[in-house]
C-alpha cells in the first residue's frame, strides 16, 4: 500500500504540473505574427491576381480617354484604263486625305470616368483582399496555437491517464483493487487517443491552410502563437459599424460601382449626339495639253457626322445604366447590412469567449482542481472509488482545454471584427489564467 501511495503522490504532483501549465514548447517555433502577415501579403498567389487585375484596369484609363488614331489615306483617281497615264485627262491625280474623329463634347471624358471608375472598384477589392488575407493568417495562426497547447495538455494527461491504468492494474491484482476500474480507465484512454488523434489531423489541416496563404510547400512546419493572453475589446458594437462604415475598402469598391453606372449612364446621354469626322485632302496632278489651270494641284476639306437617328437603341442604353445603378446600391446596402452583422455577431462571441476566460480562470478550474485533489486524498484512504477519482481527473483536463479553447478564440473573434471593420483593431488583455 505505501508502494500505491507513493505513485499516487508522484501521479498528484505532474498532473498539478502538467495540466495548470500550459505548454511552453510548441512543435515549431513560432514566427511574429507580423512577419507572417508580411510573408502572406508579398507571396500570396490570389491577392498578387488581385493587384495585377487592378492594374490592368488602370491601364485602361488613359486609352479611354484618348482620341482614335487619325487615318491617312492615299488614293490614285481617275486613271484612264487604257493607258494608265497621269497626264491625259486634268481629272487625273494623286491624293493624300488626313482625316480625324472627334466625339461630341464630353464623351471622352465620360468614357474616361468610366474606366477609372473601373480600375477603382478593382483596386479597392485588391485592399479588401489585403484585409481578409490578413484575417486569415490570424484566424489560423490563432487556431493553430489552441491546438498545439491542446494536444500537449492532451499528451500529459494521457501520460498521467497510463500511471493511474498501472496502479489500477497493479492494485487489482493484489486484490484491493476492482477489474471495472481496469476497463473503466482503459475506455477513458482510448476516448483520449481519439480525441488526440483528431487534435493532430486537425492541426495538420490548419498548418497547410497557413501555408497555402504563405504560398510555402504544404508540408513545411509551422506553429502558432506561444501562450496567448485572454483578450476583450473596449470598442461597442456601433463604434464599430461607425468605423467600418469609413474603413472597409469594398465599401469604396462599391461606391466605385456606382459612378461607374453614372459615367455609363452619361455616356449613354451622350449617344444621341453625333459625332464628327474632319478631314482635309491634298491632290497632286500632272500637267495636261489643253488643261486651263495647267495642272495645278488641288486642295480640299470636309466634315462628316453620323445621325443618331435609332432612339431605341439609346433609350435602352440609358435604361441599362439606371438598371445598373440601382443594382449597385442594392448591393452596397447588402453589402452594408451584412458587415453590420458579422460585427454583431463577432461581438456577442468575444463578449461570450471573454465571459468564459474569466469564468474558467477564476472559478470553474480552480473549482475542479479543488474536487480532484479532495477525491485524490478520500481515494488514498478508501473513502472514494477509482471511478468518482477518473471522473475529476477527465473533468479538470476538459476544462483545461476548454480554456484554451475559449481563449483562441477570443483571439479569432477579435480578428474576425477585424476583417468587417477593415483595420487593426487594439484590445484589452485580462489576466491569464496562472
Amino acid at each position: 500500500m505505501s508502494t500505491f501511495n507513493h505513485w499516487v503522490r508522484i501521479s498528484s504532483t505532474l498532473l498539478c504540473m502538467g495540466l495548470l501549465i500550459v505548454a511552453t514548447e510548441p512543435l515549431v517555433r513560432a514566427e511574429p505574427l507580423d512577419d507572417l502577415i508580411a510573408e502572406a501579403l508579398q507571396n500570396n498567389p490570389d491577392l498578387q491576381a488581385a493587384e495585377w487585375r487592378w492594374k490592368m484596369n488602370e491601364h485602361k484609363v488613359v486609352p479611354a480617354q484618348t482620341l482614335d488614331d487619325p487615318r491617312l489615306s492615299v488614293s490614285l483617281s481617275n486613271y484612264p484604263v487604257d493607258s494608265l497615264a497621269s497626264d491625259e485627262t486634268p481629272m487625273t491625280g494623286n491624293e493624300v486625305q488626313l482625316s480625324q474623329t472627334l466625339p461630341f463634347p464630353g464623351k471622352l471624358a465620360a468614357r474616361g470616368n468610366l474606366a477609372e471608375q473601373q480600375a477603382l472598384w478593382y483596386r479597392w477589392a485588391y485592399e479588401d483582399s489585403k484585409v481578409q488575407l490578413t484575417r486569415q493568417v490570424k484566424d489560423t495562426w490563432y487556431l493553430l496555437e489552441y491546438l498545439d497547447q491542446a494536444i500537449t495538455i492532451t499528451e500529459r494527461n494521457l501520460g498521467l491517464l497510463d500511471d493511474f491504468i498501472r496502479l489500477t492494474e497493479t492494485r487489482y491484482s493484489v486484490g484491493t483493487g476492482l477489474q471495472q476500474d481496469v476497463l473503466k480507465a482503459q475506455v477513458e484512454r482510448s476516448k483520449i487517443m481519439d480525441r488526440l488523434y483528431t487534435l493532430k489531423q486537425e492541426r495538420v489541416s490548419q498548418s497547410t491552410r497557413l501555408n497555402a496563404l504563405l504560398n510555402r510547400p504544404i508540408a513545411a512546419p509551422v506553429a502558432g502563437a506561444e501562450g496567448l493572453e485572454p483578450v476583450a475589446l473596449s470598442q461597442t458594437v456601433q463604434d464599430l459599424q461607425d468605423l467600418a462604415v469609413n474603413q472597409r475598402p469594398l465599401l469604396r469598391a462599391y461606391q466605385a460601382l456606382i459612378d461607374r453606372s453614372e459615367a455609363q449612364k452619361k455616356i449613354a446621354d451622350l449617344d444621341y449626339y453625333p459625332d464628327f469626322n474632319v478631314w482635309a485632302g491634298y491632290r497632286m496632278r500632272d500637267e495636261v495639253m489643253g488643261d486651263p489651270v495647267a495642272g495645278t494641284d488641288f486642295v480640299s476639306a470636309g466634315v462628316s457626322i453620323n445621325l443618331p437617328i435609332w432612339r431605341d437603341k439609346r433609350r435602352e442604353a440609358v435604361a441599362e445604366a439606371d438598371s445598373g445603378k440601382r443594382m449597385a446600391l442594392r448591393q452596397l446596402d447588402d453589402f452594408r447590412n451584412q458587415i453590420f452583422a458579422t460585427i454583431s455577431d463577432s461581438y456577442a462571441l468575444l463578449e461570450k469567449n471573454c465571459n468564459l476566460v474569466q469564468l474558467y480562470g477564476s472559478a470553474i478550474i480552480p473549482q475542479a482542481q479543488q474536487t480532484f485533489e479532495a477525491s485524490l486524498s478520500a481515494y488514498q484512504v478508501g473513502d472514494v472509488d477509482f471511478l468518482n477519482l477518473l471522473d475529476s481527473l477527465l473533468t479538470l483536463y476538459r476544462y483545461q482545454v476548454d480554456y484554451q479553447r475559449a481563449v483562441s478564440d477570443s483571439w479569432r473573434n477579435l480578428a474576425q471584427l477585424e476583417g468587417a471593420v477593415g483595420q487593426q483593431l487594439l484590445p484589452d488583455f485580462k489576466p491569464a489564467l496562472n
